[in-house]
């Protein structure tokens, strides 16, 4: 079946709607951290990636920073290792991290490129091991080798964003003797838009935004001021995964990014949704 066909005057009206933001956007640097459903379902996946072309091809400087958990839980299944976490994070021995780079920087980031590249993108696969660009140290001693950032070198980025190209950065990092950590996707992305001082950053995950009900999306919070975020901790709105992903856009924000989202990375061309229209999606963090 066929997808019904937008009139003439609708599709003008979107366009229209759109334009002012693409304006906006034009030669500004975006960073969007890459995870949840939308890096598991393949409809998703190809909608995401089209979107992301479609930002490049319009001056947009894209920079998508990506997680994958899911197929390191399953690699590791495969060898027969069982995945362990403390706090939500996996624990990560050296020959877990060994399997998290050869997934995370292997499999999963040449995966991504390639997609990119059949939609008519020009991508080009980084790790933070490259030229030194995510410098770390161990974040727990109960976790292994799960880093915690402690320098962002943006030069390849900003290199390869120069030449036309859209990074695709996959999150492991090294320190000075050389060993290798895994690196939350969302506190990486938030280190690398505040490095680069991005217009914004866009966390896709798997819910609305910041819900005050976390069950009703009706409740969705469109728009949050970094002053307001530890009175909605006291009054429970954060709770749970939310907390650490509100405080990547905390960081962020004070670090010099204008506009951090969260946006549910279900719904289809939710990018493009946030970005180009005046209602948006998600929910929106700014300073103040």
């Amino acid at each position: 079946m066929s997808e019904p066909k937008l009139s003439a005057e609708v599709t003008s009206q979107v366009l229209i709607q759109a334009l002012p933001y693409i304006q906006k956007y034009k030669d500004k640097t975006i960073v969007i951290k890459y995870g949840g459903n939308a890096m598991i379902n393949e409809e998703l996946k190809d909608a995401v990636m089209g979107d992301i072309v479609l930002l490049s091809a319009i001056g947009i400087k894209v920079v998508l920073v990506h997680g994958g958990g899911p197929e390191i839980t399953e690699m590791l299944r495969r060898v027969g290792k069982k995945s362990e976490f403390v706090d939500g994070l996996r624990v990560t021995d050296r020959e877990t991290v060994e399997i998290v780079q050869m997934v995370l920087a292997g499999k999963v980031n040449k995966g991504l490129v390639d997609l990119v590249t059949q939609k008519g993108g020009r991508a080009i696969g980084l790790c933070g091991i490259d030229a030194g660009m995510i410098r770390a140290r161990a974040a727990d001693s109960r976790l292994g080798y799960v880093g915690e950032i402690t320098d962002v070198d943006t030069r390849p980025i900003s290199d390869m964003l120069e030449q036309g190209y859209i990074p695709i950065i996959s999150t492991v990092g090294t320190d000075e003797g050389g060993n290798v950590y895994n690196i939350n996707a969302d506190t990486a992305a938030s280190r690398i838009a505040g490095a680069l001082q991005a217009e914004s950053l866009i966390i896709m995950t798997d819910a609305p935004g910041v819900l005050r009900e976390k069950t009703d999306p009706k409740t969705l919070i469109s728009k949050i001021f970094v002053s307001d975020i530890l009175r909605l901790a006291r009054e429970g709105v954060l709770e749970g995964g939310m907390i650490p992903k509100v405080e990547c856009c905390k960081d962020a924000i004070r670090r010099g990014v204008s506009r951090v989202f969260i946006i549910d990375g279900r719904v289809p061309h939710s990018i493009l949704i946030e970005i180009f229209t005046h209602a948006g999606l998600g929910t929106m963090f700014v300073g103040g």
